[in-house]
Formats: structure tokens, C-alpha cells, sequence
């Protein structure tokens, strides 16, 4: 009796922190969202030397209060998961876990406490807090499509990379070391900048050959740049758009999943706890 009484609390707390599609989890992603946002501010707030001096111990004693809201939900969430390790090594598990152990690390090392502003990547959750599902549709859309682009991309990426080694050795042949071009490594680093049309413009040509040779490469830049954007355009337009829910799979944590799905589109595990 008592262990089934403990499922079933455990069951709930799941049900509240996991998942917003009960009114409870709902509103405990929503206050969560709110002390995320606080904690962050209170971080560089921190870091502000004028107000440091001012509010330190103030500051520092709010973000003892956060850390320790936040360790407690952190243990609740591996008390409640019915695969702890899964969702420990998983992403938001991680992100959980690292948003908790700089206060700690500071102890130890001071000046540790300002990598908590990690916790904004907490914010991801955001849109499982009010059941913005269309938002959750439109990511999965956008996953698909970018793991369908990755291989044409990789390829892609691939062919810069040799470009930007060969235009930098031409560079560096023709230019050399009175211009600024000492080496070929900082040669490929100009051909990277100026291709990508960042254009620091701490090392410029200064041959009419050099010059000739940087002008091709910008106007290259600009083609370069949509081919990309095109990549990822089409899958997204091949993409088919599917409803999904805030569940979350209790084995491998993957969140996400058609409103009719009862097992989970990763590893196959059974939804419901």
C-alpha cells in the first residue's frame, strides 16, 4: 500500500514538472520561467562593479535562495523520473545541472558564480509553459529540416574550407609579410573574413593583384551566403507539418509528441506513466 502511495506521488510530481499539459504544470513552469528570469538578472546585475560594491551581500544572499529552489527542483525531477540517469545525461537534465553547480564551484573558487548565467538556456522551456504548441510544431519542422540539410551542408562547408585555404595562400604569396599577410594561417583568417563580408579590415591588400584577388572573393561571399539559407529553405518546404504535445518520453526524455502517439518516436518506450 505504502509503495503504490509512493508511485503515485511520484506519478504526479512527474505529471506537474515534466509537462505542461495539466493546469499544475502549467502554472509551475510559469513561476519557474519567473525565477529563471530573476536569477539571470540578479547574475549580471552581480556583475556590475558600481552595484556590487553597493548590493553584494544582497545579491548573493538572492542567489543562494535561487540555487538552492533550484537544486530542490533539480533532485524532485530525479526523484520523479522513472529513468533518472536518462534524464540526468540528456540535454535539459545537463542544463539543470549546470545551472545549480556554479554557486556551489564558488565556494571554491571565486568568481565561479558568474557562469550561472548558463541558466538562461533554461528559458528553452518556455515554450512548453503555456502549451505554445504551434511553437513546438514549427521547431519540430525546423529539427527535420536541418538534419535532412546537414549532409548537403557538411559538403558545402567543406568546399568553402577549400577555397578559403587556396585564396589565402594566393594572398599571402602575393601580398607577403610587408602587408601584413606574415603567414598563411593569418592569410586563410583574412580569406574567412573577408568571404564571410565581416571585413574587420585589421589586414588589407594593397597590389593592384591583391586587391583584384580580394574583390572576386567579396563579390563570391555573397553567393556563398545564400547557398545555405536555399539548403534549408527547400527542406523546409519538402517538410510536412504535424500537431504535437508537451509530452515528454519518461525513458529517454524526448519531448514532443503527436497527439495520438502512445509510444515514443525515439526510442519506443510507452508514454503514459
Amino acid at each position: 500500500m505504502q509503495t503504490n502511495t509512493s508511485d503515485s506521488v511520484r506519478r504526479r510530481i512527474y505529471k506537474i514538472i515534466f509537462e505542461a499539459e495539466t493546469t499544475s504544470g502549467r502554472v509551475f513552469d510559469a513561476l519557474l520561467l519567473f525565477i529563471i528570469l530573476l536569477s539571470v538578472l540578479v547574475v549580471s546585475l552581480e556583475s556590475m562593479s558600481q552595484l556590487n560594491r553597493k548590493y553584494g551581500d544582497t545579491f548573493r544572499f538572492l542567489e543562494l535562495i535561487f540555487t538552492g529552489l533550484f537544486t530542490l527542483e533539480y533532485l524532485l525531477r530525479v526523484y520523479s523520473s522513472p529513468k533518472p540517469l536518462s534524464y540526468m545525461f540528456s540535454f535539459f537534465g545537463l542544463v539543470d545541472f549546470l545551472a545549480i553547480i556554479p554557486t556551489y564551484l564558488s565556494l571554491l573558487f571565486p568568481g565561479a558564480q558568474y557562469l550561472l548565467i548558463i541558466r538562461v538556456l533554461r528559458l528553452l522551456r518556455a515554450a512548453r509553459i503555456f502549451k505554445l504548441t504551434h511553437f513546438i510544431n514549427e521547431g519540430q519542422v525546423l529539427s527535420r529540416a536541418l538534419k535532412a540539410s546537414l549532409t548537403k551542408i557538411t559538403v558545402f562547408l567543406g568546399a568553402v574550407l577549400i577555397i578559403v585555404v587556396i585564396v589565402g595562400s594566393l594572398m599571402y604569396l602575393i601580398e607577403g609579410a610587408k602587408y601584413g599577410f606574415t603567414s598563411i594561417p593569418k592569410s586563410i583568417y583574412w580569406a574567412i573574413v573577408t568571404l564571410t563580408t565581416v571585413g574587420y579590415g585589421d589586414i588589407a591588400p594593397a597590389t593592384p593583384l591583391g586587391q583584384i584577388l580580394a574583390s572576386f572573393v567579396m563579390i563570391m561571399g555573397y553567393g556563398i551566403i545564400a547557398v545555405p539559407t536555399g539548403i534549408v529553405s527547400v527542406e523546409l518546404a519538402r517538410s510536412e507539418k504535424e500537431s504535437f504535445t508537451t509530452q515528454v518520453c519518461p525513458n529517454c526524455h524526448k519531448e514532443g509528441h503527436t497527439p495520438d502517439a502512445h509510444y515514443c518516436s525515439n526510442c519506443g518506450s510507452l508514454l503514459e506513466v
